[in-house]
């Protein structure tokens, strides 16, 4: 790999923090954000105490970043914390979930004195639905001393972002970076060739789309190289020669030979769809299609065995080792969250040491993790959100193509989008010219951050502390730019008003009646067959009323009755989106506030809060214990426990319980029968929890706060079989699902359970110890950092 200097955009983000600021980067993905906090941890290192903590939103890309460290720093400097992974805690440098970092914070650890700086990779996740209200929780709560390095893909909004980190943390310098360290050409594959986006003639202004790929969408599924026959008067016959006749569309085995042919490899096909990418690796192998030579084969294969030697021979099978293991000598693979973590970890050391050159992978792959490639495939511009197929967004095309040029080592990256009959090039084009999305806050108070704040810092400055949140500076902007609005409509509401002024009297008072008149006339026609005959004089009563009062209105015999209600009319129109944004006004100032002070009210009526007698509000026994659950259903939990719900189960079936709290079911997954569920008091304390979260979910409805989903059993009876020491094989079957995904809601079970051995009493605690060793073991032990 070359060396290369630092482009100018790293050099002013070092001098910030040389200069004792904080920093936001924000850059496009490959462009070398890391340097930034690569430089804060050596400048932490020149400190004999000073610490640095590295976070990152998944474990896999705090394992990537641990072992960089400790190859840099020596095993003894570095830490790694991830919840289920507790490495040298007390290291200088160390590398952590956000999350972990949030509890930390909480907890008032030890291990945050002599903190020097907070890396937060990645930080434009503060706009997950899910995850995000974390980093707003950690920017908000570091002390003051701390320097914030954070670093994010490019945004449209990180100057906004930028004044928020100064309002919240002081001395913040803003960097933004547009450009790719490496140039990006793009390209479209239609009917086996390959044609450039844009127009590169050197004639068009720039970013004008390829006049080829417009006769193409033209002519529909017409190909490139055809063109019409003509007959010899010139005529149009709409004709095909032999030698016109568009080509197929290219397999992939075809488009990887092509791109081998090329020179374009390696590569990333994005497809998004786990089973997709399994398929076309089936396909490519059943092409015979091999990108590896004898040596790099043999080379694979010990890596393969090495980094796989503690996962047990009878799980292999099951797994799929062995077709596995032939698609990585063959230089092929998939990348996708239903794989193992091992396999996952496995394709990523192949591919970035050039041993694997065609990669199938869904698009979490382009998130955060260093897997560079000299040409990126999208075959669609359209994804499964869920609930139907949308439009991948400008921000997920520029974080997908962002992968594609490897700095040091290509002059230029390469993407190729398939070509599909009805694509527009125009739209394409303009996708792939907008480099940047908006990050907009996902914050929202919960009932662990109310307990916590208000145990810290009391009920008035934790509602300080979260009216200066990012969601809500976001929203306090956007009502500058409502209030904005309203008075410009205010100037023409005005403005309409002194148009419809008249000389005899108060047009506005005429106006209304008409109006009145109108709707009543309106409503009366539409109900005529439905109403009473009592009803009908009733309204024809009004009706005449009205009529009456309009004809004895002064301004009904000014000559310019109908100018002035011209512009009556206008008035009242805009004078009601007036009135909508003003309220929309009231809504928005101090909503996040107001939503703190609803939770608060259900956590004192639960006895979670209790005040004292100068009206003071603090944490009770089991606020307490609630100031140490995390997660979605953090009540939910507190609330089984101090009712003793789970007090009966056994370590496996509490293991199905805690994992009927995490899981999160498919959208097509139905309810599961009682004969699919585990034996034994597993039924009657799920029973309970049930009418528990049914009971919650209507009080907190009562308090205008969102509710929760009931906890799911999709995962139950395999999961106390896991803990119950059944094969592998059985168990994903009982899942139905993928190993990858049986160990993440294993992990996240293991979390649960870690929670309760702490703050629950014997014997959940004692039991939930015991669940977690029966279940952290075979695939779910495997870590490739311990």
């Amino acid at each position: 790999m070359q060396r290369f200097d630092l482009d100018p955009f790293q050099r002013a983000a070092c001098a910030s923090l040389e200069a004792g600021r904080s920093v936001l980067v924000a850059a496009p993905t490959g462009a070398g954000k890391t340097i930034v906090a690569e430089f804060a941890v050596y400048q932490a290192m020149q400190d004999s105490t000073a610490k640095v903590f590295y976070t990152a939103p998944m474990k896999a890309l705090s394992n990537q970043k641990f072992q960089e460290f400790v190859a840099v720093y020596g095993p003894e400097n570095v830490g790694l914390l991830t919840g289920d992974t507790n490495i040298n805690s007390g290291a200088r440098i160390v590398v952590m979930t956000t999350e972990v970092l949030r509890n930390m914070l909480y907890a008032d650890s030890d291990l945050l004195s002599d903190l020097a700086f907070v890396v937060m990779d990645e930080v434009h996740y503060l706009a997950d639905r899910f995850r995000g209200a974390v980093w707003e929780e950690v920017i908000i709560h570091l002390p003051s001393e701390v320097r914030l390095v954070a670093l994010s893909a490019t945004v449209s909004n990180a100057e906004e972002f930028g004044d928020w980190l100064q309002a919240v943390r002081g001395d913040t310098d803003v960097i933004v970076s547009e450009d790719r360290p490496v140039p990006l050409e793009q390209h479209v594959l239609a009917r086996g060739k390959m044609v450039d986006l844009f127009d590169s003639s050197g004639v068009a202004a720039t970013n004008r789309v390829n006049p080829e790929l417009v006769q193409l969408a033209k002519g529909g599924s017409r190909s490139i190289h055809a063109r019409s026959t003509r007959g010899r008067r010139g005529h149009d016959r709409g004709g095909w020669s032999q030698q016109q006749q568009p080509a197929a569309k290219l397999d992939r085995a075809a488009v990887v030979a092509m791109l081998d042919g090329k020179n374009l490899l390696p590569a990333i096909f994005f497809i998004f769809s786990r089973v997709g990418c399994d398929q076309a690796v089936r396909q490519v192998l059943r092409a015979g299609v091999r990108l590896t030579q004898a040596h790099e084969r043999d080379e694979i294969r010990a890596i393969v065995e090495e980094r796989c030697r503690t996962l047990l021979d009878e799980d292999l099978a099951v797994l799929g080792y062995w077709e596995w293991l032939e698609g990585l000598e063959r230089g092929v693979a998939a990348h996708h969250a239903g794989m193992l973590p091992a396999f996952k970890e496995v394709v990523e050391e192949l591919f970035q040491r050039k041993l694997v050159k065609a990669v199938f992978a869904t698009e979490t792959l382009a998130l955060g993790i260093n897997m560079p490639a000299r040409t990126v495939v999208l075959e669609k511009l359209e994804k499964f959100n869920g609930e139907a197929r949308v439009p991948i967004t400008p921000g997920e095309y520029t974080q997908l193509t962002g992968r594609a040029g490897r700095r040091g080592i290509d002059v230029e990256g390469h993407a190729v989008i398939h070509w599909q009959d009805g694509l527009d090039p125009q739209a394409v084009a303009a996708l792939a010219s907008r480099r940047s999305y908006p990050m907009n806050s996902s914050f929202r108070p919960t009932y662990n951050m109310a307990v916590n704040l208000i145990e810290q810092f009391g009920r008035q400055r934790a509602r300080a502390i979260l009216e200066s949140s990012f969601a809500q500076f976001q929203a306090d902007r956007s009502v500058v730019d409502l209030a904005r609005t309203v008075r410009q409509q205010q100037e023409s509401l005005d403005g309409y008003a002194a148009s419809m002024t008249c000389h005899l009297g108060d047009f506005s008072e005429y106006a209304r009646i008409r109006r009145d008149l109108a709707d009543l006339e309106r409503q009366s026609s539409r109900a005529e067959n439905q109403q009473s005959r009592a009803a009908k004089e009733k309204v024809q009563r009004e009706l005449n009323s009205l009529r009456k009062k309009l004809r004895a209105h002064p301004c009904h015999n000014c000559p310019d009755r109908e100018v002035h209600a011209r512009w009556a009319e206008r008035w009242f129109k805009l004078n009601k989106q007036n009135e909508a944004l003003r309220a929309q006004i009231r809504s928005r100032t101090g909503a996040v506030a107001r939503i703190f002070d609803r939770v608060t009210d259900l956590l004192l009526n639960f006895g979670y809060l209790e005040r004292d007698a100068s009206g003071k509000l603090s944490a009770s026994a089991s606020g307490r214990m609630l100031r140490r659950i995390y997660g979605e259903r953090d009540l939910l939990v507190a609330e089984s426990l101090r009712r003793g719900l789970w007090n009966e189960l056994d370590a496996p079936s509490l293991a199905a319980m805690a994992t009927t709290l995490v899981y999160q079911p498919r959208r097509d997954e139905g309810s599961i029968s009682e004969r699919f569920l585990p034996r034994g008091p597993f039924l009657a304390a799920f029973d309970a929890t049930g009418t528990l979260w049914s009971d919650l979910d209507d009080l907190e409805r009562d308090h205008r706060l969102p509710g929760s989903e009931p906890p799911a059993t999709g995962l139950a009876l395999a999961m106390w079989k896991w803990a119950k020491g059944a094969p592998l094989g059985e168990v994903l079957a009982d899942a139905d699902m993928a190993a990858g995904d049986f160990v993440r809601w294993t992990k996240q079970t293991i979390d649960l359970l870690d929670q309760l051995s702490v703050v629950a009493d014997n014997p959940v605690a004692a039991n939930a110890r015991i669940a977690m060793d029966s279940v952290r073991r075979g695939i779910v032990a495997y870590s490739s950092v311990a």
